[in-house]
């Protein structure tokens, strides 16, 4: 069983930083493409930034592009997102997601992936 821990959650007042950090079980980590999603109150779970497995390609949605950084450190076992320039519209619970892939198709989509962490939450004050 595959399991999946965030942390690196907080609150932040508009313009600053926050590091999120997520944690895959069972394999090394460029096994998996990860996925970041964030899900508002009253919204739907969109998508925020993915890296592939082992070419490490990533992908961002347009609302973070140059705000937000996907990383990865193997030898931790361990991606991150680095958040900066945060604005009150990033409030969220941002979930990590990873799925034993080693192809891009569809980085960006939620059924993509099989195994989700719980959550952690992000607040953006202004």
């Amino acid at each position: 069983q595959v399991q999946v821990v965030e942390s690196g959650g907080g609150s932040v007042q508009a313009g600053g930083s926050l590091r999120l950090s997520c944690a895959a079980s069972g394999r090394t980590s460029s096994d998996y493409a990860m996925g970041w999603f964030r899900q508002a109150p009253g919204k739907e779970r969109e998508f925020v930034a993915a890296l592939s497995s082992s070419g490490g390609r990533t992908y961002y949605a347009d609302s973070v592009k140059g705000r937000f950084t996907m990383s990865r450190d193997n030898a931790k076992n361990t991606v991150y997102l680095q958040m900066n320039s945060l604005k009150p519209e990033d409030t969220a619970v941002y979930y990590c997601a990873a799925e034993l892939y080693f192809g891009t198709y569809r980085l960006d989509s939620r059924s993509r992936y099989s195994y989700w962490g719980q959550g952690t939450q992000v607040t953006v004050s202004s």
